[in-house]
């Protein structure tokens, strides 16, 4: 089926829309832009250069998709912004795409983005997380699948948050964030997400396997090296355990820090 333009839209003719697509008066897409099927464009959406769109996307009113870099190093190169399929991008939302040659930011499939969120340049993003109204994401982070950001929240540049993590509102943080646990407002741990850990089919048993783990890191009185040595030894192998030592050893600004 063919895509419904309204012609108030200022599309440049080199950029490639897909089928069934529609796109609303005074949205702005710029000619190195393409936008898989059945994607919604609301208006006054920009798309801009770089940016690689998916199919069945809703990018609402106000939204900045590709926009270019806040970063002094940026000189003007060509680089991109990829989205992938099923996300909703709500008001006012600004994506950045990467800041040098051959870079990407990228945000997987099914992700909700509310109202003023903030995707900063060569960010990853998963699939299916969530982030809440006003939530900052700066450059270089990693944000794995299903984490869930309340509103406000600030994470600082080269972080990391692990699949299943929960964000309290209002958080600041510059340390990784390791995978299924819950972060408090003061940026430290407060427990295992156990919900999220079951919508992702994480049973019981390894829950609490997680749950042991973390008792080791973060409630011991040990080194990060020595609490992960420590897992290893007394945490039954799984494949959810292997990705928080993984996680945890891979850290190259730390981890949040405990209760």
């Amino acid at each position: 089926m063919a895509s419904e333009i309204s012609p108030k839209a200022e599309i440049d003719p080199k950029a490639k829309i897909g089928d069934n697509c529609k796109i609303f008066p005074f949205v702005y897409i710029e000619g190195d832009v393409e936008i898989g099927d059945g994607c919604i464009i609301f208006p006054f959406v920009s798309i801009l250069n770089g940016t690689r769109m998916g199919k069945s996307n809703k990018v609402h009113q106000g939204a900045v998709i590709g926009a270019l870099p806040q970063d002094f190093e940026f000189h003007g190169e060509k680089s991109e912004c990829i989205i992938g399929d099923n996300n909703i991008i709500r008001e006012n939302v600004v994506i950045n795409r990467a800041t040098h040659t051959g870079g990407q930011t990228v945000i997987g499939n099914d992700n909700f983005l509310m109202e003023g969120a903030h995707i900063s340049h060569d960010t990853k993003v998963g699939n299916r997380c969530v982030f809440g109204y006003g939530t900052k994401i700066a450059g270089d982070c990693e944000v794995e699948d299903g984490v869930i950001f309340s509103s406000s929240v600030i994470e600082n540049a080269k972080t990391r948050v692990g699949v299943g993590s929960m964000i309290q509102a209002g958080t600041t943080f510059s340390k990784d964030i390791p995978p299924y646990i819950i972060t408090t407002r003061k940026g430290e741990y407060g427990g295992v997400n156990m919900a999220v850990g079951r919508q992702h089919g994480v049973d019981e048993k390894t829950l609490n396997h997680i749950a042991n783990a973390y008792r080791l890191l973060f409630h011991g009185k040990t080194s990060v090296f020595d609490a992960v040595n420590q897992i290893e030894e007394q945490v039954p192998d799984g494949p959810h355990i292997r990705h928080v030592i993984e996680f945890i050893r891979s850290t190259k600004v730390g981890i949040i820090t405990k209760i």
